[in-house]
């Protein structure tokens, strides 16, 4: 497997993992501080982020020498990066509310003034 290949791969194995981060994380804030919304989607974003220029510093020091240019380290698997975190995210978050119980459900309720008409 050649140098690309292996930066491309550790970025999708990343990406899976900065999901299951961020989906326990927003369960944890939601559930200890309150804070629900568009504020701890905000804060997994924002995590996410840390995780990938963390995850380039890293990749940058150790595939230097091994590619053409620094800049093949930083755009190769970005976007499966963010696909595999936004995938994994949506799903191990589902999985999360759905063990403690806590997905939201409605109640249809019909209406007690309708008039039926034959």
């Amino acid at each position: 497997m050649n140098t690309i290949t292996t930066i491309y791969w550790l970025r999708m194995a990343l990406g899976i993992t900065a999901g299951a981060i961020c989906a326990a994380l927003s369960r944890l804030i939601e559930s200890s501080m309150g804070i629900d919304g568009i504020t701890v989607i905000l804060y997994s974003i924002v995590l996410t982020l840390l995780i990938y220029m963390l995850s380039l510093r890293l990749l940058k020091a150790k595939f230097q020498n091994k590619v053409e240019t620094p800049s093949k380290i930083t755009m190769t698997g970005i976007g499966m990066y963010f696909f595999a975190w936004l995938t994994f995210y949506i799903l191990f978050y589902t999985i999360i509310l759905a063990a403690t119980g806590s997905i939201p459900t409605t109640e249809v309720v019909p209406p007690t003034d309708a008039i039926l008409v034959l």
